[in-house]
């Protein structure tokens, strides 16, 4: 089983949201369609940008908290190596 932790955007270089989840898939559905509430659904912040495998919940988890604590500017550099176009990920999942 994987882990994964993520990055969501409404647009390219707008706002972000870090996650870790066990089940990528849903878990961006329920972003998606505004099923959990809170941040992502008030802003807007549906868009798969980014993403990474880890081998346990506790790595993703703790690498969620990393990616947290750095400068924007970090993120959108991490987002850019990835995917350069800001392409909403999602249909690499389907």
């Amino acid at each position: 089983m994987y882990f994964y932790t993520y990055i969501l955007a409404g647009r390219r270089n707008g706002v972000l949201y870090t996650g870790s989840t066990d089940d990528l898939l849903k878990r961006v559905v329920e972003h998606r369609e505004k099923l959990r509430g809170g941040f992502t659904a008030g802003y807007g912040v549906s868009r798969r940008v980014w993403f990474e495998c880890r081998g346990t919940r506790d790595e993703a988890f703790r690498r969620e908290r990393q990616i947290k604590e750095w400068r924007r500017a970090w993120k959108l550099d991490l987002i850019e190596r990835m995917n350069p176009g800001w392409d909403d990920l999602l249909p690499t999942l389907l």
